[in-house]
């Protein structure tokens, strides 16, 4: 349903949200998130271009969010880096369609809306605080974390 760059972006945001009050490098997020590097300062780069993290070079520097996790949504993340197709006009072309879906080609659209919405009402906060068996980028149970950034 996302992409692979959407994936990882996610990903990035999420540990960088678990820990909010520092900064990472591209490797050591990179090591955490499991994402190869280069990919990784591709995405991150996006991410710097929609304000959603800063980056600070030199010694102590690396990647942080911008804003606290409860006012990034998960729709301005993806936004950054791969944003969800929505089918504005017919895609077969078909003249006499124009911007005038036929049912097939709505219901798929008003899915996508669907989408949009709930991930535009997802905060990074919200996610961190929906209780699961299992925490983000962390192996084992809560008695037993092991996490990759540790």
């Amino acid at each position: 349903m996302i992409s692979q760059t959407a994936e990882y972006a996610l990903r990035a945001i999420v540990f960088l949200a678990m820990n909010e009050n520092s900064s990472f490098t591209t490797k050591q997020i990179a090591v955490a998130t499991k994402v190869p590097p280069a990919y990784l300062s591709k995405v991150m780069q996006a991410l710097v271009r929609a304000d959603i993290v800063q980056s600070q070079r030199g010694c102590g520097g690396g990647f942080a969010l911008t804003r606290p996790p409860s006012e990034i949504n998960t729709l301005q993340i993806l936004n950054a880096v791969d944003p969800i197709q929505r089918i504005k006009t017919c895609p077969l072309n078909l003249k006499s369609h124009g911007m005038n879906l036929c049912a097939l080609h709505k219901k798929i659209d008003d899915v996508a809306a669907d989408i949009e919405k709930c991930f535009a009402e997802t905060s990074m906060e919200d996610i961190l605080a929906r209780p699961t068996r299992s925490t983000p980028l962390c192996e084992g149970s809560d008695s037993q974390l092991s996490c990759s950034y540790e």
